[in-house]
């Protein structure tokens, strides 16, 4: 029996954190010393890092990761895909008794930082797709400047408030009966190219 997403609210993340530094390393692992990532599944290896937890935790710590990598001041750019409901995920080695208050939260509320960010979200298995798509890049509005760009949704603004937007969009997307959601994610940090 397959289950949706909708009824485990179970979430997975591969995502990639490139700071355009010499020093990279020393970023990337720093921003996972200060990252509490006891809530969810993590594995890092050498292309890039997946989460897998509920919605709330798995967009917790990516927000996080990419908060404690952009503060540097260094250019940081970050990609990210967001899945839910996949027929070949796993819940393995997911913690399903955890409450679903951001631990990381608080660390990341002051922090201003201007990003620039792309987006793609698919509804996979639903009808009506493109509604959904158009109503989620609608509701953004509310967060951050959004223009199209080709193959996805341009997004300005405050990190904490695009990534809210975006998880946000996802979880709407998700409780919209789309029985497989994916969502690509292109973020900019501190680029010498921001207006």
């Amino acid at each position: 029996m397959q289950e949706s997403c909708g009824r485990s609210n179970l979430v997975s993340a591969s995502f990639s954190i490139h700071p355009m530094s010499d020093d990279f390393k020393d970023i990337i692992l720093g921003a996972l010393k200060e990252v509490d990532t006891s809530n969810v599944w993590l594995e890092t290896d050498d292309v890039s890092t997946s989460v897998r937890g509920t919605s709330a935790h798995v967009f917790d710590v990516t927000k996080a990761l990419f908060m404690h990598a952009a503060s540097t001041g260094k250019h940081v750019a970050f990609q990210a895909s967001y899945s839910c409901g996949c027929p070949g995920g796993s819940n393995e080695n997911v913690n399903h008794e955890v409450d679903d208050i951001p631990v990381n939260k608080e660390t990341i509320k002051d922090t201003k930082q201007y990003v620039a960010a792309k987006f793609s979200l698919y509804p996979l298995g639903g009808g009506n797709y493109m509604d959904l798509i158009y109503q989620q890049i609608e509701a953004m509005k509310e967060f951050v400047t959004v223009s199209s760009a080709p193959l996805s949704t341009k997004l300005e603004g405050e990190a904490i408030q695009v990534f809210d937007g975006l998880e946000k969009a996802f979880n709407a997307t998700v409780e919209g009966g789309a029985s497989h959601t994916v969502m690509t994610v292109s973020i900019s940090a501190n680029s010498p190219s921001h207006k």
